[in-house]
């Protein structure tokens, strides 16, 4: 771990779980002045939280519990009118338009890399730490983000978005380690927290229905409409489009002698269309908010693309358009949806992500 700013002052964003625990610990061990901040995100009772989330009322206590045992400040911040307006916002509004999105990307970029750090030049501490599983490399003037040493916890994918700026004043701890170690080493410090489990769920959706909470939310209900075959023919109704996301099998409700998937989304005209599996592939995407982190990427350059977090990256070249870069893949790709990121690699390096808008079908 190399400090890029010589001065040794570092706020940790802490969510209560074992990774920002531990990330804390090796910069205390590393001679850094410390303050922990756990970000208050929710502040009404509209949005239950349990299970294996994050930003509860135990994960405070947690995380005030390491910083206690650790010795350094801690303080709750209340950033709710930002993840409202930043995150929660941005997800309903991309249901309601017939994208899926990512809210832990806007997560990274509107809070952990914005509003907090402002946080952190008010209290005088330039760096920023987090326990994301990723590495920052300068290189000359420049400063790069890479993939994790283990594969396995590489989140890479949801930091694209990183400025220079931001980069150069970010800290990742955990980015040479693997989980096994992470928990090896909350144990020797004798952290709580070291076998807790990993938060899996979209905080504010804890039972994953997007479409119940967006309903609650709003107050008001998703519009029926009608489900169309690939041919433009009326197959039944829906019940509204904030149900459904492109390559989605279950809970169609429509006969078929073959599996159907959802393979369009129209919201002006409140309309799903269903089709066979084949439909679902493409080989050629948009996206739109660039973010370069190299310095240059040229028309026609190949690169190694996922348009999914999970998914392994896929050859794919480059060219640039006015709004920002057209994907072409080697190999049709299946359910790239719009609303979720695409994040170009060369090996271990992230060269630039952006949003997903539209596909061309196969």
């Amino acid at each position: 771990m190399k400090l890029f700013n010589e001065e040794k002052k570092a706020v940790i964003a802490m969510s209560g779980g074992v990774d920002s625990s531990t990330a804390a610990a090796l910069l205390l061990r590393d001679g850094y002045d410390l303050v922990g901040i756990t970000m208050r995100l929710f502040d009404g009772e509209n949005v239950e939280r349990k299970g294996h989330t994050c930003c509860s009322l135990d994960d405070v206590n947690d995380a005030r519990a390491v910083a206690g045992r650790l010795g350094f400040p801690y303080y709750v911040v209340n950033f709710t009118g930002d993840f409202k307006r930043e995150v929660i916002d941005r997800f309903v509004s991309a249901y309601q338009s017939g994208a899926t999105p990512n809210p832990c990307i806007d997560c990274n970029r509107y809070l952990k890399w914005g509003r907090f750090f402002r946080t952190a030049e008010e209290l005088e501490h330039p760096i920023v730490a987090t326990g994301h599983y990723a590495r920052i490399r300068k290189d000359g003037d420049r400063y790069l983000l890479l993939r994790a040493a283990d594969p396995r916890k590489d989140q890479s994918y949801v930091l694209y978005s990183m400025t220079q700026e931001e980069l150069s004043h970010t800290l990742f701890p955990l980015g040479e380690l693997s989980k096994e170690t992470t928990r090896e080493i909350a144990r020797e410090y004798g952290l709580l927290n070291a076998d807790k489990h990993d938060s899996q769920d979209i905080c504010f959706v804890p039972d994953h229905d997007y479409a119940g909470f967006i309903e609650r939310y709003t107050g008001t209900p998703s519009a029926p409409g009608d489900f169309l075959s690939t041919d433009g023919t009326v197959l039944g109704r829906h019940k509204g489009i904030i149900h459904y996301t492109l390559g989605q099998r279950k809970g169609l409700g429509i006969p078929s002698d073959s599996p159907l998937y959802v393979c369009g989304i129209d919201p002006k005209a409140g309309t799903v269309t269903l089709g066979h599996e084949d439909a679902l592939f493409s080989s050629t995407a948009f996206v739109e908010e660039v973010n370069m982190i190299v310095a240059d990427l040229p028309d026609g350059a190949r690169v190694q693309a996922k348009v999914r977090y999970r998914q392994p990256p896929e050859w794919a070249t480059v060219y640039h358009t006015e709004t920002g870069l057209r994907l072409e893949f080697d190999h049709p790709q299946r359910a790239i949806t719009p609303g979720q990121a695409a994040v170009l690699y060369d090996g271990e390096y992230v060269l630039a992500g952006g949003r997903l808008v539209s596909v061309n079908r196969d």
